[in-house]
């Protein structure tokens, strides 16, 4: 990661979505909530100790998944996720900053939250899904061929840089965040992703919620305020 002087503007902003966005993980909770038997447990301890990739995980986990279309989305209607992200967007677009969000979740799952808390128009790249009859079919196609660890490669979705002044943050919570993180100037990390950055002596800035971000982009725009007016 170089060391560049951060500035509201010119900046390329990629967000994680479970655990970042939200307060808690929406799929693992999914998974939980209505899974019919606990074969997720044994999946997940297999992706965790990194003996199985996260397609393989998900594919097995969701074969025991029963929840139809209309209870699912009852259920993330319930979802709230904090004020700050809407502010944040408008802050970031205001100023010109492209968002992503960069996810190993399912995209209308993510999409029907952001909707319901009324964020639009923001550049999604996630899994896919298909819904038949009680069954959640996923399907995959941001996936490397080349790795197994990630059923989607956010790396290979992160935004194109054609500047060598545009400045990449990235904000992010798990393991699927450690190779796009990488890539990025300045991280934001908690959980897993921040273990993994200090374990390995990495630069980054650790934060709790999105009211973090949103205080560090406020005060990136404040100065910039207060540069022009000097």
């Amino acid at each position: 990661m170089s060391a560049k002087k951060a500035s509201i503007h010119g900046q390329r902003v990629v967000f994680d979505f479970d655990n970042t966005i939200t307060d808690f993980d929406v799929l693992d909770d999914i998974i939980e909530r209505f899974s019919i038997n606990n074969n997720w447990v044994k999946l997940e301890k297999a992706w965790l100790e990194k003996k199985i990739g996260s397609e393989e995980c998900l594919r097995g986990q969701l074969r025991g998944v029963r929840i139809s279309r209309k209870d699912l989305f009852r259920y993330l209607d319930r979802i709230k996720i904090s004020p700050y992200f809407a502010k944040l967007i408008k802050l970031l677009y205001s100023n010109g900053v492209r968002v992503d969000i960069l996810s190993d979740n399912f995209s209308p799952l993510i999409r029907r939250v952001l909707c319901n808390n009324g964020i639009k128009g923001v550049r999604l790249y996630a899994n896919n899904l298909r819904f038949a009859h009680n069954h959640l079919i996923p399907l995959f196609p941001h996936k490397n061929t080349a790795c197994i660890l990630c059923a989607h490669c956010k790396t290979n979705n992160l935004p194109s840089r054609n500047s060598k002044d545009k400045i990449l943050l990235y904000i992010g919570d798990g393991n699927s965040d450690i190779c796009p993180a990488k890539e990025a100037d300045i991280v934001f990390a908690k959980g897993s992703l921040a273990k993994h950055f200090k374990e390995k002596g990495l630069n980054y800035r650790r934060f709790s919620s999105i009211k973090d971000i949103y205080n560090y982009f406020k005060a990136c725009h404040g100065r910039k305020t207060k540069n022009r007016k000097s």
